[in-house]
Formats: structure tokens, C-alpha cells, sequence
């Protein structure tokens, strides 16, 4: 049974019954059978509904956002962000796939050679209730575009936005079987990935999931794609501006009230500007409004379920009694629903959860660094590699230091955040692979190389032709 439950108030809203084998077996075989015709298609033919797509989330933008907000406590107007990054994502691979996986040729000995790109066939995505469309979306515009099939299984707590999902792509226009979502539990992972028709897996979600889904498909000998945790660095050097960095590290902490495998999470400044940027900071945090993520003045809803934030709380705690220190927050508040506050930690450093763990929630780690040098020893201090962010006014020197963070995406003077237009992934325990931009949509296709030996040619040069 898959239950979705209102983490504002604990109220559920409705129960699924999980998908029988039967149903599942039978909707492997619509992704398969789907395949054969839509990977024969042009790609101005698919992006005909890729771009209805585009066009139905923007009409239905409030609807998705109220169903995020019920269903996993985003506020709505973050929600609707949302649903428009998607838009986005389908409008880009709509202009851009065919130019991404055209034929590319290579000066050879040969007659002719090239590299041409061909799909896969049906691809498992198995993804997190955080952003429960923009990660679907992400995943599913590249796939769908460069001709593969897509199963969604969805978070357990969000099955409402995975039907919603699926719905608005049938209506866009999208073949039944081209796009499913399979209501069934983790449990049921391993034999959908060890199934034959499936052809990849892509993973977003925690490492721990990361390295169970990676260890059944090398068992299948299946291509993955793993975006994982992260306790993204938030580096703050001595010429920063520290008003923009603390307004923007507030931000960066708090998008989706914490709840980001790129939130910003670890907040290491030098010494020289620490105490200043922490006043700011601290004021910062406190400024935004907890509350129904409903209420178009919310900045900070609920966390998606009680057991999370209660966890959450206990990496503040066992933080606290290694030794740091709490600045804002840090209390689990009375009433109903799966609320924490924005909360300050100073004095963090190796050794603490709020250090060595991803918090995913809204809980700041403040560390300092006795210079630039030591700063950058504690951004690469993590077993993580996802977002990194720096903040310094020369320009010439934070793009020599970007390069020395352990991170698969650096944005300096701002906060991290993915693109369509450019590659997203990490390294370490934040995965591998990479999503969006050209990159992306070569993950799950077939590079192959084609040589053709001109053999009327071979004749006449032997002199036997």
C-alpha cells in the first residue's frame, strides 16, 4: 500500500493499492512493445507532444503546485517554479535533441566513419519525493526525446504527483507505453531492473539507494546513472561581499525547506570575515516564514514526513553535544504537522553530523577556516562531490580555486542549482553520470561507431579489380 499523507497536518489523503506482478509484468511489456515504433520516429515527430508538454504545465502550473504542497509540503509558489523548470527542460530537448545526437563524423583511413547515436530501449527511473516533477522531468525530456521508453517508480509518499505525471504526458500527445508509472515499493526494484526488457536505470535519492540500485544492475550488466546525496560546501573567503553571501547562503540552505541534494549545507568562512557573515546570516535565516506551504508567503513549508524531520533533529542533537553550538532554531516546534525551524549551528566542524552527514532539511553547519587554503581543505573534507559554492570579487582568482573543489557543479557568487543547459552530476558518494544538456540525453543511448571500407576501391588499388 502506497499512502500519500499531508505533512502539514498528518492527515492522509489517500491510499494505493501497489501494482500486482501481473500488471507490472504487463506494463514492461507496453514499454517494450512502445519502443519499436517510437525510436523509429523523427525527432521533429517527438517533439510534437514533448512540446504540448511544455505547453501543459504551464497551463496547469497552480494544479501541480497544489498537489506538491499537499503531498510533500512544498510551498506553492516554489511549486510552481517547479512545474516552469520543467516546461523549460521539455521546450529544450524539443529544439535541441536532434542537434545533440546527430551523426558525427571522424577523419579516418576510411572511406567514410562516424558516430551515430541510437536509444536504448525502456529505462527504469527510480526517483525521490523532493522534486517530485522537476526530477522526472529531467530525466524523462532527454530519455523520451532520444527515443527510449520511460518506467517512473516514484517516492512511496508522492504517488498522486506520479499519476499526475504520467496523465499530463498521455494527454500531450506522448503513445500509451512510451511513459508508465509503476506503483510499487522499493522492494520491487531489483526484479524491474533485472528484467530483460529493461535497458538502464537512472537513480536519484540517497547514496545508500544509489549503491543497492548500482550493485543489481552490475549484476544485470545495465548502464546506470546515479545522482546522489550531497553536504555541498557554501565557501565564503575574506573579500566576499557578505551581504549578498548571507542573503544568498539563506537561500540556498532554506529552497525546499532544506530539502535539496544542492542546498547549501556546510558554510565555511575564514576566520577574518566569520563573525560578521554569521550575524547576517543568523538575521537572514530568521527573517523566513514557517508556515502552510499553501500560503503564498511561505518561504519554509514542512518536512515531507515526521520520521525525517525526527531524524533530522537527531543530527542537530548529537551535533550539539560534540560541541557545536546553536545560533537560531534547533527545537522541534509543538503542534501538528512535520515542522522544523531554520536553525543555526556555529562552531561545526569533522567529526559532527552536521559535518560529515547530508542534513536534509533546513539546518546550516557554520565552520571556520583559518585561511583560504584551510577553506578549501574543508569543502573537499566530505565524502560527498555534488555542488560546491564560492564566494570571493576576484573573478580570475575563484575560477582557479573552483577548479580545486572536489564537486561536480561549482557557481561562484551564487547558489547552486541545476539547468537544462548544462551538465549535472557529482563524484565521491554523490554519484556518477550526468544529467541535462547534451550530456544527459547521451547517457542512455547506444554510442556507436560505423566504418565503411570502399571495396571497389580496395580492388583497384591491389590491381585484382
Amino acid at each position: 500500500m502506497l499512502t500519500s499523507i499531508n505533512p502539514t497536518t498528518g492527515e492522509v489523503l489517500e491510499r494505493f493499492e501497489e501494482m500486482s506482478d501481473g500488471a507490472l509484468d504487463a506494463l514492461l511489456g507496453r514499454a517494450s512493445d512502445a519502443f519499436v515504433a517510437w525510436h523509429t520516429r523523427s525527432f521533429p515527430d517527438r517533439a510534437v507532444p514533448m512540446r504540448a508538454a511544455a505547453r501543459l504545465l504551464r497551463a496547469q502550473k497552480a494544479t501541480h503546485a497544489r498537489t506538491m504542497a499537499l503531498e510533500m509540503g512544498k510551498p506553492v509558489t516554489q511549486g510552481e517554479a517547479e512545474i516552469e523548470k520543467c516546461a523549460l527542460a521539455c521546450d529544450y530537448y524539443a529544439e535541441h535533441a536532434a542537434a545533440f545526437l546527430a551523426d558525427q563524423p571522424r577523419e579516418t583511413e576510411w572511406s567514410r566513419s562516424f558516430v551515430c547515436f541510437e536509444p536504448l530501449g525502456p529505462v527504469l527511473a527510480v526517483m525521490p519525493w523532493n522534486f517530485p516533477f522537476w526530477q522526472v522531468f529531467r530525466f524523462a525530456a532527454p530519455t523520451l526525446m532520444a527515443g527510449d521508453t520511460a518506467v517512473l517508480k516514484h517516492a512511496a509518499n508522492v504517488p498522486r504527483c506520479a499519476l499526475a505525471i504520467e496523465a499530463l504526458l498521455r494527454e500531450a500527445g506522448f503513445p500509451a507505453g512510451v511513459f508508465q508509472t509503476a506503483l510499487i515499493g522499493s522492494s520491487r526494484v531489483a526484479r524491474v531492473i533485472a528484467d530483460e526488457r529493461v535497458r538502464a536505470v537512472t537513480l536519484t535519492g540517497s547514496d545508500r539507494a544509489g549503491s543497492d540500485v548500482a550493485a543489481h544492475a552490475g549484476r544485470a550488466l545495465k548502464k546506470t546513472v546515479l545522482e546522489l546525496g550531497g553536504s555541498d560546501p557554501f565557501v565564503v573567503l575574506a573579500d566576499a561581499d557578505l551581504a549578498k553571501a548571507a542573503a544568498t547562503a539563506a537561500e540556498a540552505r532554506l529552497v525546499n525547506g532544506g530539502q535539496s541534494c544542492i542546498a547549501a549545507k556546510r558554510f565555511i568562512v575564514v576566520d577574518a570575515v566569520a563573525a560578521a557573515f554569521t550575524e547576517r546570516f543568523v538575521d537572514e535565516m530568521a527573517r523566513r516564514r514557517v508556515g502552510d506551504p499553501l500560503a503564498r508567503d511561505t518561504d519554509v513549508g514542512p518536512q515531507a514526513r515526521v520520521d525525517l524531520r525526527d531524524a533530522l533533529h537527531g543530527q542537530v542533537e548529537e551535533s550539539v553535544r560534540r560541541g557545536a553550538r546553536v545560533r537560531l532554531g534547533g527545537c522541534i516546534p509543538d503542534g501538528p504537522g512535520a515542522f522544523y525551524p531554520p536553525t543555526v549551528l556555529e562552531a561545526a566542524e569533522p567529526g559532527m553530523p552536521a559535518f560529515d552527514e547530508e542534513t536534509f532539511g533546513p539546518v546550516a553547519a557554520v565552520v571556520r577556516a583559518r585561511n583560504e587554503a584551510d577553506a578549501l581543505r574543508l569543502a573537499n573534507h566530505s565524502r560527498y562531490g555534488l555542488g560546491a559554492s564560492l564566494w570571493t570579487t576576484d573573478a580570475a582568482r575563484a575560477e582557479r580555486l573552483a577548479r580545486t573543489l572536489e564537486a561536480g557543479v561549482v557557481f561562484i557568487n551564487d547558489q547552486v542549482r541545476s539547468d537544462p543547459r548544462l551538465p549535472f552530476g557529482g563524484i565521491k558518494r554523490s554519484g556518477y553520470g550526468r544529467e541535462l544538456s547534451e550530456y544527459g540525453i547521451r547517457e542512455f543511448v547506444n554510442i556507436k561507431t560505423i566504418a565503411t571500407r570502399d571495396i571497389r576501391a580496395t580492388r583497384d588499388i591491389s590491381g585484382r579489380g
